[in-house]
């Protein structure tokens, strides 16, 4: 693993499946890491356990305030912010109509998905470019990262996840347009889009669900690991040419076939 050690990352979601794989990834490798979630105990005990180098900010990623706050502390602390990733999310199952109860799709569920997952990301990225911009450009002129999380359900979404797949669809289509603007300031964007992965919401699932599911994946057979999403993080971190990009993490799985 690469020396990280002058990196300061803030990443959301911090306290469990993606974002608490890539959080201690990092940290193992001596990055600065500022830990968002909800309020949680274990985003706390995270950073206990890397006391100098992470402090947990109970962050709530559609909040302005929250999210101001979270930075002003990053740059108080760590002076600067190298490398952004978004894994703040939600989900629930649900079809459009569920005609054996007579039932519309709950709004405000739908709502509240495009809401914490595409405007709370969106939210993140608009507020921590300004802090980026202010770092030195390296000799490639890059000042920062940005890696955000979403789903290939924007492609071929399952049946339930009408919401889900929404959110996701949107930020697989802001990527591009995410690194075009920010080019100009030398910050990179990609977007990771994950399949089936043993993460909290996996194991909510009902139990019929989680003896079928893995048997979807083509190769390798079952669930992705969170820790295999930290991986690629930081692939597109260490590869300049990783710009613009939408890279689908999920064993050839495709819901469609």
């Amino acid at each position: 693993m690469q020396n990280l050690k002058n990196l300061v990352a803030l990443v959301t979601g911090a306290a469990s499946g993606f974002g608490l794989s890539t959080a201690e990834r990092l940290l193992k490798q001596g990055a600065k890491v500022v830990l968002c979630d909800i309020n949680s105990s274990k985003g706390q005990e995270v950073a206990k356990r890397h006391e100098e180098n992470s402090l947990f900010i109970a962050t709530d990623v559609t909040c302005e305030n929250d999210v101001k706050k979270a930075l002003e502390t990053c740059s108080e602390k760590f002076q600067k912010l190298d490398l952004l990733v978004n894994c703040a999310g939600i989900n629930v199952l649900g079809k459009t109509y569920d005609f054996q109860r007579n039932k519309p799709h709950s709004l405000e569920e739908f709502t509240n998905i495009l809401q914490v997952n595409t405007v709370g990301t969106f939210n993140v990225i608009r507020l921590a470019v300004g802090l980026m911009a202010k770092n030195q450009p390296d000799e490639d002129g890059q000042k920062g990262v940005i890696v955000n999380l979403t789903s290939i359900h924007a492609y071929g979404g399952s049946t339930g996840h009408i919401a889900y797949s929404a959110s996701s669809g949107a930020i697989a289509s802001m990527t591009l347009p995410l690194a075009r603007d920010l080019s100009s300031e030398g910050i990179r964007c990609c977007a990771i889009a994950t399949g089936l992965f043993d993460t909290p919401y996996y194991r909510s699932l009902p139990d019929k669900y989680k003896r079928f599911i893995p048997s979807l994946v083509p190769f390798p057979k079952g669930l992705g690991s969170p820790t295999e999403f930290a991986h690629l993080v930081q692939t597109i971190l260490e590869n300049k040419m990783l710009n613009g990009e939408v890279i689908r993490l999920d064993g050839a799985l495709r819901f469609d076939v």
